[in-house]
């Protein structure tokens, strides 16, 4: 079982107090299920990026399973890892969707939980589906070492290919923070920046314009493979619905890390 690894760090490892803060962060969030094939979502601590994030968890439909596109912020384990281990949180157990992940032998993406022993990109999520949905879903977490556009791109074909080939009704999250530790009006320009090729859903364009600005975005890889994903179920436009930074909680706009919940139809 894959155990937590930055509850008492990113979140609250008390369930009592997690739930409050999970309530916190939905405080001035209105719930209203729309018709989303994918989502991107933030992974800092909480405190900082926990009401962006909800602004899109509000808005996802019920799924029967939910893929975790999240990037490799320690180096361990395979480029591109899939796992099939049970996620232990705070809240209870999920389950990874093992129908899918068979589909997925033989592609680039390796079975391996080496990768995800220790990386928070897609753990900080799981509490946020619980708060959502209960125990009634299951997840099929993928972290990418590897990010660059074939990659992603390939990555998400390939997810899309099982999961249709699973007949399951599945929703595709990207994990990223944005801009990391410049200027509160420096971050906002280049996220925003960064933010409209993902709106036009233009892969292309999005890697281009994160290399033009050398933008510290870091799950670029996972939001491509998400938009690759989606593209595959007929997602033709997404839309940004909340964006912040660090020093909006802060005070301190000198050096920030930028935030963005965007939600893909």
């Amino acid at each position: 079982m894959r155990q937590t690894t930055v509850a008492g760090q990113f979140y609250p490892l008390n369930p009592k107090d997690l739930k409050k803060e999970l309530g916190r962060c939905f405080k001035e969030v209105a719930i209203s299920e729309k018709p989303l094939l994918g989502a991107v979502v933030p992974h800092a601590g909480y405190i900082y990026s926990g009401e962006v994030a909800a602004h899109a968890y509000a808005l996802l439909p019920k799924a029967d399973t939910y893929v975790l596109f999240g990037p490799n912020h320690t180096g361990y384990g395979s480029p591109v890892a899939l796992s099939q281990d049970t996620w232990n949180t705070p809240l209870g157990v999920i389950e990874t969707d093992r129908d899918v992940g068979k589909l997925l032998a033989g592609t680039i993406i390796d079975f391996d939980e080496l990768a995800h022993h220790f990386e928070h990109s897609i753990e900080v999520q799981m509490p946020f589906l619980q708060h959502r949905f209960g125990t009634d879903f299951k997840i099929l977490p993928i972290c990418m070492g590897l990010q660059d556009e074939e990659t992603a791109i390939e990555v998400g074909r390939e997810v899309a290919r099982a999961v249709r080939e699973s007949g399951k009704k599945v929703v595709f999250i990207a994990s990223s923070d944005f801009t990391h530790y410049q200027s509160a009006s420096i971050a906002r320009e280049n996220d925003h920046f960064l933010i409209e090729p993902i709106i036009r859903m233009d892969i292309s364009g999005f890697y281009r314009r994160r290399e033009e600005r050398n933008i510290s975005a870091c799950g670029f890889g996972p939001i491509a493979a998400m938009l690759s994903a989606t593209k595959e179920f007929g997602a033709t436009h997404a839309s940004l619905i909340r964006y912040a930074t660090s020093g909006d909680v802060t005070g301190d706009m000198s050096g920030v890390v930028g935030y963005a919940a965007i939600t893909v139809e």
